[in-house]
């Protein structure tokens, strides 16, 4: 009597998991679907086109997403460009060469910049950054590396150079925190053969720990990368909002995310609502195409561990 109990148990908490499972799926698929049909107006008028045009009129109702999809792209490598070096130093550190005293109270402290509401980044890149970049930042990059064409043009303060340094701060506790959590599980075993051998502090690192942890190390990184992308408010408040493409950084851009979040309450007509759910869909795509590709580089570069791991 008890076996039977306990096979129906078994086979009803199978069930439920499963289906918790799969209810993650259907709400992806709803949601694809859902945003399709709304979407479907200015994919049918627009097709193609729509990714590749830089016109964004509402009152002539012609729509291009070309510079938030630049804008997204551009700040968001600029932010993991900024936040990788400075995360794997906090992670490197925290992990491997930081006294025990101090690992646990700096890691709280860094790990505490990700509770911070992204609106109280945005004031303080308004009132703090921006005004910094403005009038010391970008004068001295424009006086020294203005031959760059990213280093050229007027000092607004605002634009993507602001957006880039402030999702990379916001970015940095998520990829520290992972890196240094990957770093832990490497075996000890790894680092005392490697100093055995007569490795110093860094050749045992680098060859032990970051050849080990390579694969973590990604995973954070698309972390990082899937916050980035999605940043909507403090982006919004510091990039500038305009819709235009610039070799600058110095210059104003705009993100899909923060078109959405400006421009939805005000989208009266049909097509403007559907032209804004389309730049939606874009965002969901581009970050499933990320996710995806992230995801076939993990295995491919696991796979290549655990065959050297055998040799």
């Amino acid at each position: 009597m008890m076996g039977i109990k306990t096979r129906f148990v078994d086979a009803g908490f199978q069930k439920a998991t499963t289906a918790a499972a799969l209810s993650v799926v259907a709400l992806v698929a709803l949601l694809l679907c859902h945003m399709i049909i709304h979407a479907m107006p200015a994919i049918q008028k627009f097709g193609w086109h729509f990714l590749f045009t830089s016109t964004w009129d509402p009152v002539k109702q012609n729509f291009g997403a070309l510079p938030f999809i630049y804008g997204t792209i551009v700040s968001s490598v600029l932010a993991l460009l900024i936040a990788v070096p400075i995360s794997l130093g906090i992670a490197i550190y925290l992990a491997e060469l930081a006294p025990l005293f101090i690992r646990g109270p700096l890691s709280f402290f860094i790990e505490l910049l990700a509770a911070i509401p992204s609106v109280v980044y945005g004031l303080w890149g308004i009132f703090v950054l921006a005004p910094f970049l403005r009038s010391d930042m970008q004068p001295f990059l424009s006086r020294y590396f203005g031959f760059l064409p990213i280093f050229q043009g007027a000092f607004y303060g605002v634009g993507m150079l602001t957006a880039g340094i402030i999702l990379s701060i916001m970015i940095i506790p998520t990829i520290s925190s992972i890196t240094r959590e990957v770093f832990l599980t490497v075996p000890s075993n790894q680092r005392e053969a490697a100093l055995a051998l007569g490795a110093t502090r860094w050749e045992a690192i680098r060859l032990a720990v970051l050849a080990y942890a390579r694969t973590g190390l990604l995973g954070a990184v698309i972390l990082g990368l899937g916050r980035a992308l999605g940043e909507t408010m403090a982006v919004t408040m510091v990039i500038g909002n305009r819709a235009e493409i610039s070799a600058s950084l110095f210059a104003p851009a705009y993100t899909m995310a923060s078109v959405i979040a400006n421009e939805f309450t005000e989208a009266t007509g049909d097509l403007y609502l559907s032209a804004l759910i389309e730049v939606g869909l874009v965002l969901f795509f581009i970050t499933l195409v990320i996710n995806i590709a992230a995801r076939a580089l993990i295995w491919r570069v696991s796979g290549r561990v655990k065959g050297e791991i055998r040799k």
